[in-house]
């Protein structure tokens, strides 16, 4: 557990948590279901190593209806048979974005996902990726930790 005192961003550069916060607020209105943006957020952190960020999220899926059971199968999701094609295909995408250096987005990732996704829903779950992803950077560069 990290235990260093670092920056509190959000009070020494409120601006920046304004822009991230401007980030999350355009990504949220998009019509995307949001069971499918917390099993994005969820994985995407868990991915990040983000404690803050996957105990956040695991709470609200929850709230929202979501199963632990699914929530607990989430890291290998490739092999439990609990998740739609809809939701493989963006959780293949958020794990290709999540870990681009070792995964890159291959021609045939992206197929897979826009058989599942319109154009603009591709680009749409996109950003819904880039932005937990920026908040698991803040999260984990900041130390930030989930309330006890």
């Amino acid at each position: 557990m990290m235990t260093s005192k670092r920056n509190h961003y959000h009070q020494t550069a409120p601006d920046v948590f304004k822009a991230m916060y401007a980030l999350e607020q355009t990504q949220a209105a998009f019509p995307l279901e949001n069971s499918l943006r917390e099993l994005i957020k969820v994985r995407a952190s868990q991915l990040n190593g983000c404690a803050l960020c996957l105990d956040m999220h695991s709470a609200d899926a929850l709230k929202q209806g979501e199963s632990a059971r699914r929530l607990l199968a989430l890291g290998a999701w490739e092999d439990a048979p609990f998740f739609t094609e809809r939701e493989r295909a963006a959780l293949l995408w958020t794990d290709t974005l999540t870990l681009l250096p070792q995964r890159h987005a291959s021609d045939a990732v992206y197929a897979e996902v826009a058989a599942q996704f319109g154009e603009r829903e591709i680009a749409e779950l996109t950003l819904a990726i880039v932005t937990i992803n920026a908040w698991n950077r803040f999260g984990v560069g900041f130390a930030m930790q989930p309330a006890q």
